[in-house]
């Protein structure tokens, strides 16, 4: 058996003396380097911006849903940006460049990795903290000063950036081009360099903390899914966001020192621009070289969330622990190799094309063994239904029916018809912001009672989930339809052609737009059930799920250090649920082998003389704390 690398607590010893007197309101609540506090920090900035996000698309929604509609009652909240009771056509723009840049940087990566890597890894590894606490409350605070500096941008006069959320040149890398090309774009800048920051010092936390802190027994092969999920994200990140970063820098420079990386040939007003040898491509290469890792730094954290809860809910063992794990590896290997996917219309070289589609398509096969190994899990399973068993159901079913539409447009015979329209808007938002979205509910839901150490209402988790998981089959099946008759993508109106044409997707936008609207209404149930229970929810049990990891080994509301003694060692995987033989259907990683004879299989009882070696860890793991 591989041994475990020792839970290196020296690194918190300090921590101890802690303990003994309390910590002022500022440093236990606002510059706390208590991992579980930095979560909690995460998620409610993630929850503030889901709104502000969520919103954005809302108005853009009555746009397109209802393009002769007078929206002079949002001129309270939009100001300028409403003229004669419609919406500027700049300011359009404006708002699908933040809605895209606030879901898929600051809640769907910052929200969920930063709210459950920072909170599980250390409670299910069995460690007292984080690898560097002061390190890990940076990560938080960098986060929080890019989301001041994005969300400044909201108002000042020329408005927020209008590029897109890719940003890409020449539309970004010109001052002049827009109103939204000026100090808007200059702040979306500076804000994506400080969320790098952020991001990078965060994913190196996460990787030593997963290296270096794991309790004694804890071995790689007994990590829960979720730590393996959360660690090749932090991978994927740590090597990605760097190049977004260089890729942001240099459109900088051509903004603002007149180089020209990405700038040649430019004309405005009939003025030809001196910039002369750059090339707009480059960009597009060094931020999908981001842009689709990125994909799986949202989408792994809610894969691994979720085969946690299926198991739990299923009370049945994880099918394919180890293929699980392949997957994903696998994924976040090809994750590097498939980016120009986004590019078969910028010209590329046909063959270059077929190389990268072929990559595309292999990447299906690891994603498939994830969801035929979650389908498998919950085959005759004893099904528990709790709301977050049913947001984990609901991201296999948005994985299955997203991923499926991600086969057609990895083909580039098919992506070149299909890729300036709402086809594509239809498979990403289904596959990565829908599907880990759920996760992130799902994960939320699950562990709430660990948390807050109270219990969140049943009832209106399952309102809430149904009106969210038909609402966003209303709002973004019907997509697929619309983009496959040619409907364009960042339209501002369809009726603006005047061609007659595209009032043939007046019932269907209008049909998108109510259910959008309903959808981001019943989100209201989340919040208020969320934010009434912290305070009024009724007191949870250590374990209310009878899970088997760790975490549920801690006091109801765990302290700084995690465990008021020692750390508990680990016999076993993190997945015996319903095993043959036991007397209850599971049995928690820290229950030796030997205590369970009546079940154990041959190969476990051989485990039972290498127990001694694990307690002897015991007195060097508390030795090097207590000094």
């Amino acid at each position: 058996m591989a041994t475990a690398t020792l839970n290196a607590t020296d690194a918190h010893a300090h921590e101890h003396e802690h303990e003994h007197h309390e910590l002022g309101f500022v440093q236990k609540y606002i510059f706390s380097e208590d991992h579980k506090t930095i979560a909690k920090q995460y998620l409610i900035t993630g929850i503030i911006w889901a709104f502000f996000g969520g919103a954005m698309s809302i108005i853009f929604r009555l746009q397109l849903g209802f393009p002769d509609m007078d929206l002079t009652w949002l001129k309270p909240v939009l100001g300028k940006w409403i003229v004669d009771g419609k919406l500027e056509k700049e300011f359009y723009l404006a708002l699908v460049t933040m809605h895209g840049t606030i879901m898929v940087f600051f809640v769907l990566t910052a929200g969920l990795s930063g709210t459950f890597s920072n909170f599980l890894i250390p409670l299910q590894i069995g460690a007292r903290d984080m690898a560097s606490g002061f390190i890990n409350m940076l990560s938080y605070w960098f986060f929080f000063l890019a989301s001041v500096v994005m969300f400044s941008s909201i108002f000042i006069e020329t408005g927020p950036a209008s590029g897109g959320w890719v940003i890409y040149p020449p539309l970004s890398a010109l001052p002049q081009a827009m109103p939204g090309s000026g100090l808007g774009m200059t702040l979306w800048l500076t804000s994506m360099a400080l969320f790098i920051v952020s991001q990078l010092m965060g994913g190196i936390n996460y990787i030593c903390t997963v290296i270096n802190l794991r309790t004694r027994g804890m071995s790689f092969t007994k990590l829960p899914l979720t730590i393996w999920a959360f660690f090749f994200t932090a991978i994927l990140g740590l090597l990605s966001f760097p190049v977004l970063l260089s890729a942001a820098l240099l459109l900088i420079f051509d903004r603002s020192f007149g180089t020209s990386f990405y700038l040649s040939e430019i004309y405005i007003g009939g003025e030809a621009l001196p910039n002369v040898g750059g090339s707009a491509i480059l960009y597009q290469h060094l931020f999908w070289f981001l842009g689709h890792p990125e994909v799986y730094i949202v989408l792994l954290p809610a894969l691994g969330i979720t085969s946690e809860i299926i198991a739990t809910n299923a009370r049945k063992p994880i099918f394919g622990y180890r293929a699980m794990i392949g997957s994903m590896m696998g994924i976040t290997m090809l994750a590097f190799i498939v980016w120009a996917h986004h590019m078969f219309v910028t010209g590329m070289n046909p063959f270059l094309g077929s190389v990268f589609m072929f990559l595309t398509l292999i990447i299906a096969v690891p994603s498939a063994v994830k969801a035929f190994n979650y389908i498998t899990t919950l085959w005759r399973g004893n099904i528990i239904f709790t709301p977050a068993m049913l947001f984990s159901i609901g991201l296999v079913s948005l994985f299955i029916s997203g991923g499926l539409t991600g086969i057609i447009l990895g083909n580039a015979a098919l992506d070149i018809n299909l890729h300036d329209t709402y086809f594509v808007v239809a498979h990403f938002h289904l596959v990565m912001g829908a599907a880990s979205f759920f996760g992130l509910m799902a994960g939320v839901y699950h562990w709430f009672p660990k948390m807050f150490g109270r219990m969140m209402n049943k009832t209106a988790g399952y309102a809430h989930f149904w009106a969210t998981f038909i609402g966003v089959y209303c709002v973004f099946f019907p997509m697929h339809y619309v983009g496959l008759a040619g409907f364009p993508r960042r339209y501002y109106s369809f009726t603006a052609l005047g061609n007659g044409r595209m009032e043939a997707f007046l019932d269907m936008n209008m049909f998108i737009s109510i259910a959008a609207i309903l959808t981001f209404t019943a989100q209201v149930i989340f919040v208020i059930n969320f934010f009434y229970s912290i305070f009024k929810g009724k007191k949870a049990s250590q374990n209310p799920w009878n899970s088997t990891t760790l975490e549920w080994t801690t006091p109801v509301e765990p302290g700084h250090g995690n465990w008021p003694g020692e750390i508990p060692a680990v016999y076993r995987w993190p997945y015996d649920y319903s095993k043959p033989g036991s007397a209850v259907d599971f049995i928690p990683q820290n229950v030796p082998y030997s205590a369970t004879t009546e079940s154990n299989l041959p190969e476990e009882n051989e485990e039972i003389a290498l127990e001694k070696e694990i307690e002897g860890l015991l007195d060097v793991q508390n030795s090097s704390y207590s000094h």
